[in-house]
């Protein structure tokens, strides 16, 4: 048996290699007219039937068909052959034990079972009649696995409309279909298109390793206030035999954190009195919670939607702006703005207070006058004592409430300069004193002066006692005759001689020098009486 199927194999090849040459000579006048499908659909893992459809102008002696199938790599590979005495199926492919042919009077038909992704190629049916004619054609066939419904999942977090280019609303998959399947978004029913600006699909296809493909889509869309209520879907559309079919996700709400434009009451500006109060709102129309902060100067000064300004001063004044935010949606966020201007009197530190200086005569001062109010004050200077042209305005400087002057004074004599400044709410002053030294005098000499006269009038005190006392000490050595005096002790010195009359003289001497004595030193007049008898003693 061996033998003979090793010899029947080169006979059957010499036959063939005989027919093909006695076609060759037949062909150019016999002819068979071959029909193949250009496509066969079908589903994967169900059977694929691709007939070969043939007929001969000449009724052929035999006819020869094989089967072809074209590899990844660009050649052919035969799967199949029959003619009058045989039908197989090649061995060794990957089609040995997936396939069947069906011969009937029209032709053969080749059957697939077990269709796979892989099996998406052309398959070739060639026909020989020897003499009568031969002839092949081709189909492709066609796999398709539809993919799973779509899933869409909104963004949780919510889309803010004020973002100045499109968000991300929403993402949707299909998994695991053959062909590559579409998404499509609708908005309320209405499909969506890309919108520079306003709409954007970002696409992302995967291919498994089972060969179906997983199609993810984003929908990045410039959402409005409109589309709290809209509704946004997702479909789906794949390649099934012979049609086209379509699923649609369930349609979602987004979450749109809206924020509308902050509304300030009262509105740009409000004027209001020294002393009075207001309240001040900030509002903003949202989606979801938010909260207020209020700033004076970039200093936060207040949080919540209402402001309250107690018993307003000048300080008071200037603009105050509101922040309203989403908290549950970082960036989102809008602001408002209002002025406050505080009317009243001017102002100013020191007011109605005398300032006093001193200032030698020829130096310089600079006198200073700072006020607030508004209308805004007007600073006028009035000066008394130095010349006129002795000062003038070196600094002057203004904003909407308040004013600041300086002056620059050359101290000629005693000066008064008051610093008045007026509104239409009233008058404020202040005063200052100038007191001027004399060059050659300063508060220093004066003090030594005052010091050296104390101690000219203590001195002369000293000596006046020491005056009497030394006057005491005289009379009390003249009493005792301690002390010799006039001319008569001299004599007494240097005579050693006395008469009677001498002495007389000498008494009377003696008490005239001590009558005298007496009465400078206790002030007191003798009676003629008492210097008789002083006489006669």
């Amino acid at each position: 048996m061996d033998n003979f199927r090793s010899m029947a194999l080169p006979n059957t090849s010499l036959l063939l290699f005989v027919l093909h040459m006695c076609a060759l000579a037949w062909q150019a006048w016999a002819l068979v007219d071959l029909r193949m499908e250009d496509s066969v659909e079908v589903y994967m893992d169900e059977s694929a039937e691709i007939p070969c459809l043939y007929a001969f102008t000449e009724k052929p002696m035999m006819v020869m068909v094989q089967w072809f199938v074209r590899e990844r790599e660009g050649h052919r590979v035969r799967i199949s052959y029959s003619d009058l005495t045989m039908q197989k199926v090649d061995e060794n492919t990957s089609y040995s034990n997936r396939i069947s042919v069906r011969s009937n009077s029209d032709g053969e038909t080749l059957t697939i079972q077990d269709v796979k992704l892989s099996d998406e190629r052309e398959f070739f049916c060639q026909v020989s009649g020897l003499a009568a004619g031969n002839g092949e054609g081709r189909t492709l066939l066609k796999v398709f696995d539809p993919p799973e419904p779509p899933v869409i999942d909104g963004v949780l977090s919510g889309v803010s409309v004020s973002g100045d280019s499109p968000a991300k609303i929403a993402s949707c998959e299909t998994r695991e279909g053959f062909p590559k399947p579409n998404i499509t978004w609708y908005r309320d029913h209405i499909p969506i298109h890309p919108i520079s600006g306003l709409v954007n699909v970002v696409t992302l296809v995967t291919k498994e390793s089972s060969g179906l493909y997983t199609v993810q889509s984003e929908l990045h869309y410039k959402v409005t206030k409109e589309d709290k209520d809209a509704h946004f879907s997702c479909e789906v559309s794949y390649f099934v035999p012979g049609a086209v079919r379509t699923s649609e996700s369930k349609g979602i709400n987004i979450t749109v954190h809206y924020l509308d434009p902050a509304v300030v009451v009262p509105k740009d500006s409000e004027v209001m009195l020294k002393g009075e109060s207001l309240t001040a709102t900030c509002n903003a129309l949202s989606s979801l919670e938010t909260s207020t902060v209020w700033f004076k100067d970039g200093i936060e000064v207040g949080r919540g939607h209402i402001m309250q300004l107690q018993d307003a001063t000048f300080d008071t004044s200037g603009q105050y702006d509101c922040e309203v935010t989403v908290p549950s949606l970082p960036g989102l966020l809008t602001s408002g703005s209002v002025h406050i201007i505080v009317q009243g009197a001017p102002q100013m530190k020191d007011a109605e207070r005398e300032i006093e200086l001193m200032e030698k005569v020829g130096g310089w001062v600079n006198l200073s006058c700072e006020v607030g109010g508004y209308p805004r004050p007007a600073i006028t200077w009035s000066i008394t004592g130095s010349q006129s042209q002795s000062w003038r305005e070196v600094v002057k400087r203004e904003t909407e409430d308040q004013v600041h002057s300086v002056v620059m004074l050359k101290v000629t004599t005693d000066t008064v300069a008051v610093c008045n400044s007026t509104n239409d709410f009233g008058i404020e002053t202040k005063t200052y004193s100038i007191r001027s030294i004399p060059f050659s005098q300063t508060p220093t000499a004066r003090k030594t002066s005052a010091d050296n006269s104390g101690v000219i009038i203590v001195v002369i005190i000293v000596s006046i006692l020491l005056l009497a006392i030394l006057g005491s000490v005289f009379y009390f050595l003249y009493k005792k005759g301690k002390l010799p005096c006039g001319r008569s002790g001299k004599q007494e010195i240097t005579k050693e001689k006395t008469n009677k009359e001498d002495i007389v003289v000498e008494m009377k001497a003696k008490k005239t020098e001590e009558s005298v004595l007496l009465k400078g030193v206790n002030g007191e007049k003798k009676p003629p009486n008492d210097q008789s008898s002083a006489l006669s003693s």
